[in-house]
């Protein structure tokens, strides 16, 4: 099968052939139709730091993806031949005290799809029947291969209640994106998202954004003045790992505010813990999805409203044959641009 493959330690990655993954009796194998690239597949290709501490070449890849299932082992009950699927990427011993208690995202012996064992950044790839994820039927394949990231979003938007709150989103990348759409969606009232990045911050604005902050050149408080507003954000979605993004989300919170963040910062933060004591402010880090509870929200999301479909649609700015991976990657790169799918259903050359 074609696949985009790290040989060897150093950046880089080779579209090649290699050979079809083996499958077990509780696997499931898929032909990928669709796959996102992820700031991890970044990191992998240019061999980073944490790539180069973590990855064990060669590896395949890639974790956000869609496809069709071809074939099932002997001990699958669920999961069809011909249905349309995507994988949750996180593969749990099942075990462990969190796996045991319902709490899977939780387990501290998680395999990463594409980062612990080879990913979807090929035409076929298998997972445990347990983590596959079925589609009804019609479901936009585009949308159907980030549905990763959207579990992200998803799960960050929805840590605390949104309804008739005001929302601080830092960090319109992708899943930043997501989130706004989603907390529009759950029904906030007012949502400001900052960044840096021009293109992104219009794309906040179609997906919902009542007011987007330039920070390069504004700060937060300014919105909150621009909005009328007295007492600062109820919520805060940090989505940036950006190291002054989660201080000044704090200075902006209401008291008793609530952050839930999914950024992950590349060093320390200096954060003022007295202000979080005496305006008694909750913290919760987010990583992952909550299986299969973020699953069943998305997709019960997707299923009834047009809305959400469109803004999502909006976010996925490029979709780009597979074989043109490298300008995918670069446009990734520029932080640009939203959303970028490739597509595995090309003759291969």
């Amino acid at each position: 099968m074609r696949a985009l493959l790290k040989k060897a330690s150093g950046p880089g990655l080779e579209l090649t052939y290699v050979a079809d993954p083996v499958a077990g009796d509780t696997d499931v194998t898929i032909r990928v139709l669709r796959t996102g690239i992820c700031g991890t597949d970044l990191h992998i290709e240019s061999w980073d730091p944490w790539a180069a501490s973590t990855i064990v070449p060669p590896l395949i890849p890639g974790h956000e993806f869609s496809g069709e299932v071809i074939a099932v082992g002997s001990a699958v009950r669920d999961v069809r031949v011909g249905a349309m699927v995507s994988g949750e990427g996180h593969i749990v011993c099942g075990t462990c005290r969190n796996c045991r208690a319902g709490r899977r995202h939780l387990c501290n012996r998680t395999s990463g799809l594409g980062v612990n064992r080879d990913g979807a950044f090929a035409e076929y790839v298998v997972l445990p029947e347990s983590n596959v994820w079925v589609h009804p039927e019609g479901m936009d394949l585009d949308l159907a291969a980030i549905f990763d990231p959207l579990g992200n979003a998803v799960h960050t938007a929805l840590k605390f209640p949104l309804v008739g709150e005001d929302v601080l989103i830092t960090g319109a990348g992708p899943i930043g994106l997501m989130a706004a759409a989603v907390v529009r969606h759950v029904g906030a009232r007012f949502i400001v998202v900052t960044d840096v990045s021009e293109p992104r911050l219009e794309l906040a604005r179609q997906v919902g954004a009542d007011l987007v902050v330039n920070i390069a050149n504004e700060r937060v408080a300014d919105a909150q003045r621009r909005l009328g507003m007295r007492e600062g954000f109820d919520v805060g979605l940090e989505m940036s790992g950006h190291p002054t993004a989660l201080p000044e989300m704090i200075d902006n919170l209401t008291h008793g505010g609530r952050v839930a963040m999914l950024g992950l910062p590349s060093g320390p933060i200096d954060v003022d813990w007295a202000k979080v004591v005496t305006h008694m402010l909750t913290i919760s880090g987010i990583y992952g999805r909550e299986m299969f509870e973020t699953w069943n929200a998305m997709s019960a999301m997707l299923q009834t409203s047009v809305e959400l479909r469109a803004a999502l649609d909006a976010v996925i700015t490029h979709r780009i044959p597979a074989s043109d991976w490298e300008r995918g990657f670069s446009t990734a790169r520029t932080a640009q641009a939203g959303k970028i799918v490739l597509d595995w259903t090309e003759a291969p050359a």
